[in-house]
C-alpha cells in the first residue's frame, strides 16, 4: 500500500472499532444499561516487529509470533511477517466503574463484576467484529485469542502463561508498558481490557513513546509508590512483582463466590491493583508533570 492508503486504512480500522464500541452492544447489562467501556485507544505493529520474536523467547517456545499463528490459521497462503499488520485496542473503563471500584478493599464492586463478566463479552464480540469487517474487504484476519487453537501453558520463567497475549500485543503497537503488578500501563490508565487481530494489511506501525517495558511504572522507573502493593487483598503483589498464582487463587475462591452471592453474576473479577492507585486512569506523573504518548 501507499502511504496514503495505509492512512485511509488505518482511519478505516479505528472508525471501526469506535463505531463498534458506540453501539448497544457495549453494556453492563445492569438496570442503568450503562455502557461497559469508554472511547477506545488504538495501535498498530508489524508482524516482522522483532519485539514479538523477543517476546517469545522470553515467555517459551509455545508462544506465537504473529506469522505463525497467521499460518496456523490459513496454511495455504504464503505470507511473509513483514505483510501483516496487528491491530491492538484499549478499552478503557468507565469513570463510574473506577469510582466504584476504587472504594473497595476486599471484594470487587458490581460495576466492576459486571465489566469482567458483560464488558469482556463485548470484547469477544469485538474481536470477531473486526475478523468479518476485514475479510469482508478482502483482508484475511485472525483473532489469536478467538483461535481454536489458543491455550494456557506453562512458561518456566512465568509459570502460567498462554500461546498469546493481547497485553503484549499492545505493548509491542506503542499502547503501554507494564506495571509491578503486571497491568499495562495506558495512556487511558491501567484500569482497562484490550484486544488485538491479526491481519494480512500494510499499515504503518504506531510510534512507541519508550524504550523500556516497565517505564511508565513509578515503582520501577523512579523507586516510588508500590501502591498496587497495598491494594492487593491477596497479598499477590510485592516488591519483587505478581504472583500469578496466588492471584488467580483468589479470583476464584473468593471473588468468584462472591460475585455469585452477592450480585447473582456468575464472574470472577477483582481489579483492586487497577484502581485507586496513580495509574487508574493515565501513565502517572513522571519527572513533575504528565507523560503522554
Amino acid at each position: 500500500m501507499a502511504k496514503r492508503e495505509e492512512v485511509a486504512a488505518a482511519a478505516w480500522i479505528e472508525s471501526s472499532i469506535k463505531g463498534f464500541v458506540e453501539s448497544s452492544e457495549n453494556s453492563l447489562k445492569n438496570k442503568e444499561n450503562e455502557p461497559g467501556w469508554t472511547e477506545p485507544l488504538l495501535g498498530f505493529s508489524r508482524g516482522d516487529d522483532p519485539l514479538y520474536s523477543n517476546i517469545k523467547n522470553d515467555i517459551g517456545p509455545f508462544y506465537w509470533t504473529p506469522l505463525e499463528i497467521f499460518e496456523k490459521t490459513f496454511p495455504s497462503l504464503k505470507v511473509t511477517s513483514d505483510r501483516l499488520t496487528i491491530i491492538s485496542w484499549i478499552l478503557p473503563q468507565m469513570e463510574v466503574t473506577k469510582r466504584d471500584n476504587r472504594k473497595e478493599a476486599k471484594y470487587p464492586s458490581e460495576r466492576w463484576v459486571r465489566s469482567r463478566k458483560f464488558g469482556e463479552e463485548f470484547n469477544i464480540k469485538l474481536h470477531d467484529h473486526m475478523v468479518g469487517t476485514l475479510k469482508k474487504a478482502g483482508y484475511e484476519t485472525v483473532a489469536p485469542s478467538r483461535s481454536p487453537l489458543w491455550s494456557m501453558k506453562i512458561s518456566e520463567q512465568y509459570g502460567l502463561s498462554s500461546t498469546w497475549s493481547e497485553r503484549h500485543a499492545a505493548y509491542v503497537s506503542g499502547l503501554g508498558t507494564f506495571g509491578l503488578c503486571d497491568g499495562l500501563i495506558t495512556p487511558a490508565g491501567k484500569a482497562m481490557r484490550c484486544g488485538s487481530v491479526i491481519s494480512l494489511i500494510s499499515i504503518s506501525p504506531s510510534r512507541r513513546a519508550y524504550k523500556d517495558h516497565n517505564e511508565y511504572c513509578l515503582f520501577f522507573s523512579k523507586g516510588t509508590c508500590g501502591k498496587c502493593i497495598e491494594r492487593c487483598p491477596a497479598g499477590a503483589v510485592t516488591k519483587e512483582g505478581h504472583n500469578k498464582e496466588a492471584c488467580r487463587n483468589y479470583l476464584f475462591s473468593v471473588t468468584a463466590p462472591y460475585a455469585i452471592s452477592h450480585f447473582g453474576i456468575e464472574a470472577y473479577g477483582c481489579g483492586l491493583c487497577q484502581t485507586g492507585v496513580p495509574c487508574e486512569s493515565k501513565i502517572p506523573l513522571k519527572k513533575g508533570k504528565s507523560t503522554k504518548m
